[in-house]
Formats: C-alpha cells, structure tokens, sequence
C-alpha cells in the first residue's frame, strides 16, 4: 500500500481525503471543468511556476475520470480516475502536482495516471502508473515503484467457514502473532545461513523458498511471474542493503504491513468467484509486506547515482525525487536488475510468512491446507509489450502503489485463471473489507487499477486523533481480534485514516480497469 511511509524530508502530511470547495458536482457524462489551484497562496504559487507547470486544472471527461491538459514541459496529459467523492484535497493533497511531474518524465507515452486511491508520494504519487517507450529514450525511475519494492499482496483460501473458528480465533491469533515476526528490524521465519543463500533468494524468490522446502508447487504457478523476476542482478546490490536483508526473509515490517483472517462476507459475481474457489463464508487469509529494509536501500542507492548521472544523459525533472535514467544506460540496467532482486526478495518473504501461516493454522485447526490465490506485487517496474498509437511498443510500466490487472485470454495467466482474469488484491484498512477484483478485456492504463484504500491523513495525523487502546477495544467491539506490538502504531493505521475501499473498488469498475468479483471482511489483524 502506502510505499512512502518512509522518504526523504520527513513524513509528508497527506491532506484529508475529499472534495476541494471549488469541485462542482458530477453532471452525468457531460464534461464539466473542475478549477482547484494546487496553488493556493502567492507561495506556492511561485513554486510550481518555477518548474514550467500551470496550477492544476482538472476537466472532467466522465463522472470518474478527469484530464489534466499538458502545459510546460509536460509530454503528455495527466489522467486522474476518481469518483467526486475520491477527488484528493485541492487545496492540501499535492499528488495532482505530481502527476503533472510525471508526465515530465523522458519516453512517456499515452498519460500520467492516477488511480482513485491516488495519494502524495516520494516523486511518483502512490496510485500513480506511468509507462516510457524503451526505444525511444525511454527513463525508469526509483521513484515511480517506491522505497517498497515488490510491496504486494497474496490471498489464501482455506476449506474452513466461519463457524469453524468459534471458540478458537482467540488461540488461532495467539498463534499467529508467535510465529510472525513483525516491527521495524525485528526477526525473520527464515534465517539464512549464509550470503550465497541470500543471493539465491535474490535470483529466484518464491521458487528457492519452494525448493527448499518451504511451500507447494501450485505456490509458484499463482505467483506473479511464477515466483520470481527474470534478469535479477545481485551484483547491483550494495553490501549495506545485503546486511540488510540478511535476517528479515519471513517478516511482516512495520506501518501498514499485516496479516488478517478474513471471510468472505460478499460475492460480487458469482461464476468468476466459483472460478477463483472463493464462496460466502469461506476463512481466508490475506498477507501485505515487501522487500523490507533491502528494498528501501536500493532504492536510496540508485536515487543517489542517478541523481548524478542524470546531467550526462542531458535530462532535467521537476522534483529531484524523480530521479531517473535511460533504460538502455548502465544506470537504468543496473537499477531494474537491482529493482527485480528486491522483487524476488519481497515475494520469498511472502512465501515464508505463507509457511508459518499454514503451521499456525495445523497447530490450532488441525488443517495446513491453505490454498495460493494469487500474489500480486503493486509497487513494481516492468518491461511489458503494448500498442501505442496502433504500434507494438517495448514499455517500462512503473505501477508505484498500483496493481497489473491482466484480462482474460492473457498467456501469463496460470491456466486454471485464464478465463477469469488476473485476480487483482485489493486490501481494506484494518477495521474495513478488503476486495477480490479481476482484469477485464479492454482494461486502460496498461492493464493497471488501484492497489488498496489509499491514504486520507496522515499517520501523525491519525495518531492524535485516536489512541492505540481505544482503537483496538472498538476493533474487538466489531468482532475483530487484533494483535499489534504497539499501540501508537496501532493507532496509526486507524480505519478513518484511509478513504473508502468500496468507493475506491466500485469507481475501478465504473471506470473499466476491472470489475469486483468478491468482497472480505477481516476477523483477526496481525500487525507490526
């Protein structure tokens, strides 16, 4: 989800989710002109005037979907899918400004985009899908995948319904929360022995983690590319960041990262669901984690060398934390080989925290028969082949905060899936339901939608207005078990900090990035 919790010049107070006073009304499908100035005040003003970039001027083109025409050195325009009421803050909420900061970016083609979770980030905005033609001068970007990498989501489906944890959720989460190690640096379910088994985790992920024992082939065949990146580079990755990620494989981390029992409380479309294995009542459990420290090292190691060599490929961006390089140059090849061995990286964690999952669920159920939906990255760079302009492209998809929703028919589709679309992951806020969506024919910004609720305030923010034991017997009043190490990170993540899901799922679908097929509700959160 929010890949940015930790960046450069502070934590970055995001305004509240809303709509700015200046937004009129949705009109139907009449195109109706939205003028909110992202620069209020003769300041700020003056500050996005200096990049080239009038304020932001939002026209609306459908009741969810709205432009931002180029001006200065914009490429091309930026498009922002929301419903009226998933609008970010005008006035506060400057993640519009950034979407203009990407259309900046060298190769870019079609659009900017911004998902309806679309919220302030490092650089990118999260929510934020941009892609760049690989053969025509086209630029990757740290900043538009995140400090996250490969932060992503996997669902597992159980043969359990809800009654079958009467009486034993409260020992079930017990469980859980002793064999999932959790918090900033704290522990791993995997302790690597050796630097050569690091490196292998960083070449293969999911499939080493397999391989040595520590999951099922079916695993590996509803993994995103099958467990692991292709073309993973271990050389480009710095010692720091190896220290790093010696000790943190099979860990949740911190912020907005967890575990949750869920059960399915909707079914949106039954036959895609029945074709997914999910049902009404059905126990799942959803996991959210990333690459960890290794990840957030890379990335701040290749910001700093692209930083500098950006002026030797003759390129200039808006906002330094768009560092950027050719994909073709020793920068850009050196940052996606080090981007796709974080990747492997995040999934192998997944894959471990799926294995401690599974002898939790033995331990007090008697069953470790937890079925791979999906896993799904959402913080990721990939090279992907599209039409632009009726021509068969190379592109560098960066999707920071976004998930790929492949349709149905597509060949990187496990085959059980092929018929049904790319099961796309979308979880809640803790107190909240989380979402199963699927890829649809036709689906825009390169085959991207949302990738969670997005963030409406701060953590600070939500930390003030709620404290962490108040929270967490208001969450145990709705049905909810929680198990947190601490209270204030608790009550950072409160469910009113966040928009709302339903609206964020439902407005992907008006738009046509995907359709919802079923709808989760949480029962027990493990949370860092």
């Amino acid at each position: 989800m929010d890949s940015d919790s930790t960046r450069a010049g502070g934590s970055g107070t995001r305004g509240k989710g809303g709509t700015g006073a200046d937004v009129p009304a949705e009109h139907g499908t009449h195109a109706s002109t939205a003028r909110g100035t992202l620069a209020a005040g003769s300041g700020r003003r003056a500050a996005e005037g200096a990049t080239g970039l009038a304020p932001v001027d939002l026209v609306q083109e459908t009741p969810v979907r709205w432009r931002i025409e180029p001006t200065g050195p914009m490429r091309v325009p930026g498009i922002v899918f929301a419903s009226q009421a998933l609008l970010p803050d005008v006035v506060s909420d400057r993640s519009l400004v950034q979407v203009q900061h990407v259309a900046t970016l060298p190769g870019i083609v079609e659009a900017s985009y911004a998902m309806p979770d679309v919220h302030w980030g490092y650089g990118f905005p999260i929510g934020g899908v941009a892609a760049t033609d690989v053969e025509r001068g086209g630029v990757v970007s740290p900043g538009g995948v995140g400090f996250d990498i490969s932060c992503g989501v996997r669902l597992l489906t159980s043969p359990l319904a809800r009654d079958d944890l009467d009486g034993r959720l409260p020992a079930l989460m017990d469980e859980l929360d002793r064999r999932i190690p959790r918090g900033l640096g704290r522990g791993a379910v995997w302790h690597l022995g050796t630097e050569d088994e690091l490196a292998a985790v960083l070449r293969d992920g999911s499939r080493y983690a397999v391989a040595r024992g520590h999951g099922v082939e079916r695993d590996l065949e509803h993994c995103e590319d099958s467990g692991a990146v292709p073309d993973a580079d271990v050389a480009a990755v710095s010692a720091r960041a190896l220290q790093r990620g010696m000790a943190q494989v099979g860990s949740l981390g911190s912020g907005n990262h967890f575990l949750e029992v869920q059960v399915v409380d909707r079914v949106d479309d039954p036959a895609t669901a029945a074709a997914m294995g999910l049902h009404q009542g059905m126990v799942c459990v959803m996991v959210h984690c990333g690459s960890r420290g290794l990840g957030h090292q890379i990335c701040s190691d290749h910001v700093r060398t692209m930083l500098a060599a950006m002026p030797g490929h003759g390129i200039a961006v808006p906002d330094p934390q768009l560092a950027c390089a050719p994909v073709h140059s020793a920068e850009g090849r050196a940052y996606l080989g080090a981007m796709a061995a974080a990747a492997n990286y995040g999934r192998a964690n997944r894959q471990l925290l799926t294995a401690a999952t599974r002898q939790a669920f033995a331990a007090v159920l008697g069953t470790a028969a937890l079925d791979l939906l999906y896993d799904v990255s959402h913080n990721l760079a990939k090279l992907e082949p599209h039409l632009v302009e009726g021509d068969a492209r190379m592109l560098c998809v960066h999707r920071k905060g976004a998930t790929r929703a492949l349709p149905p028919g597509h060949p990187d589709l496990p085959d059980d899936l092929r018929t049904t679309g790319q099961p796309v992951l979308v979880p809640g806020s803790m107190g909240t339901a989380s979402h199963v969506l699927a890829g649809v024919a036709g689906g825009g910004a390169f085959h991207s939608t949302c990738h969670g609720a997005g963030r409406a305030m701060s953590r600070h923010a939500a930390a003030r207005r709620i404290r962490g034991g108040e929270l967490r017997r208001q969450l145990a009043d709705a049905g909810i078990a929680v198990r947190a190490l601490s209270d204030r990170g608790l009550a950072e993540e409160a469910p009113f900090s966040y928009k709302d899901v339903d609206e964020v799922v439902a407005t992907c679908e008006r738009a046509g990035l995907a359709r919802r097929v079923a709808r989760l509700r949480p029962v027990g959160v493990v949370k860092g």
